[in-house]
């Protein structure tokens, strides 16, 4: 079993610059593939990166070239960071982890506010 926390969520300022954290309560290799997901009020959640076992990176257009997602093994951590942010990108943003058998878990989500 894998808990996901999700942490560095926030307020902040159009251009500005927030980096999340999700820290695993087991061994990240145990996991295949990390996502970060978000869902903003009446809109569908959405995938917005991904990160491999062997560190394949995924970006949505939407954030392509101004979201980073990268793994910190020795600290069972996935980090999301991002700059540039707009309005556009607030949002409940969720980790997602997606395990070596296939067992799916979802971390409980921050907030992310960029006001403009």
């Amino acid at each position: 079993q894998v808990q996901l926390v999700e942490s560095g969520g926030g307020l902040v300022q159009a251009g500005g610059s927030l980096r999340l954290s999700c820290a695993a309560s087991g061994s990240l290799f145990s996991i295949n593939v990390m996502s970060w997901y978000r869902q903003a009020p009446g809109k569908q959640r959405e995938l917005v990166a991904q990160i491999g076992s062997s560190g394949t990176t995924y970006y949505a257009d939407s954030v392509k070239g101004r979201f980073t997602i990268s793994r910190d093994n020795a600290k069972n951590t996935v980090y999301l960071q991002m700059d540039s942010l707009k309005p556009e990108d607030t949002a409940a943003y969720y980790c997602h982890a997606v395990m070596k058998t296939l067992l799916v878990h979802w971390g409980q989500g921050t907030q992310v506010t960029v006001s403009s």
